[in-house]
């Protein structure tokens, strides 16, 4: 698939399946590595390794950090359940992980080919872990898209989304690294674009292994934000990320400076973003504020339809 190149690093997760779909649609995608996050390492590992078996993929997926940098590793069961993808019948894995050094997989892919872009959609250990080994990577970059962070409340906490929550430290080296673009989608614009009942219907009749699967894993999901938000749709966070390096056009952003608290009591994870006005600090990252949700909702059903 032509498209832009980039480096898909996640930690599947119901959404992070979409966006492996997604991009495997839209981009070039040079490898997967998979990090501690939503499950364990090793389930996020097979899970990556389920997505490119059931629709066909043939990309190498690298296993990665097993724990945060300095907090203790914690995962997030309710949201996705043991295995990371709970809901529909799991096949039987068949593949295995082309290495278990996602970090140097990162820094040999970006040394090898321009204009790169490092998608990251859960956790950021990988990927700041390689900015440390070799910080001659970040100017040979396209840029950094990542799901993470709100301008707003979180859902972890009161004022942290999991992702950056998961490890603060290495979320505060990837906002600080000095890439030439970093774009950040937030919970403020991911509850933006949600699936309902409606589209899981679709997927479903549609019959073809790839939107069955994904309809059973959208029913666990929304099952779960009924219970514990009381939403009748459930928002698609990882595909922003995907989106915002594909389709830019339907976003507005703006240029902040955002940075990670990585200590506080209450607030570690939070990501701070500069709006006062008139503000002198420099911005560091394109924060995602709005979304044409109709059309990236239509890109990523196309998308998964289109695994026959």
């Amino acid at each position: 698939m032509t498209g832009p190149k980039i480096i898909l690093d996640c930690d599947p997760g119901h959404d992070d399946a979409v966006a492996i779909l997604l991009a495997a649609r839209h981009c070039e995608i040079l490898a997967i590595t998979t990090v501690s996050g939503n499950a364990p390492l090793h389930m996020t590992t097979a899970n990556a390794l389920l997505m490119c078996q059931l629709a066909g993929l043939d990309v190498p997926v690298h296993s990665g950090a097993d724990r945060p940098l300095l907090v203790p590793a914690a995962h997030a069961p309710r949201a996705h359940g043991h295995t990371g993808l709970d809901g529909p019948p799991r096949p039987e894995v068949h593949g295995t992980a082309a290495s278990n050094d996602a970090v140097n997989c990162i820094i040999e892919t970006v040394r090898a080919h321009d204009d790169v872009w490092l998608v990251p959609v859960g956790p950021l250990t990988n990927v700041a872990l390689a900015i440390r080994q070799a910080p001659d990577i970040v100017e040979r970059l396209a840029g950094i898209s990542l799901m993470g962070g709100a301008v707003g409340p979180g859902n972890v906490t009161p004022t942290a989304e999991f992702n950056i929550w998961a490890d603060p430290h290495a979320a505060q080296i990837v906002l600080a690294c000095g890439a030439p673009l970093v774009r950040m989608a937030g919970l403020n614009l991911t509850h933006q674009l949600c699936v309902g009942p409606d589209v899981i219907a679709q997927l479903r009749d549609h019959g073809s292994t790839a939107t069955t699967f994904v309809a059973g894993l959208f029913d666990f999901s929304l099952a779960g934000y009924r219970e514990r938000a009381g939403l009748e749709a459930a928002p698609l966070h990882d595909p922003c990320a995907v989106l915002a390096v594909t389709h830019p056009d339907l976003f507005e952003f703006g240029a902040r400076h955002v940075d990670v608290e990585t200590s506080g009591e209450l607030t570690r994870g939070m990501t701070v973003a500069d709006e006062r006005p008139g503000t002198e600090a420099t911005p560091n990252c394109e924060v995602a504020y709005r979304i044409d949700a109709e059309a990236a909702l239509e890109l990523i059903v196309d998308a998964v339809r289109s695994y026959d």
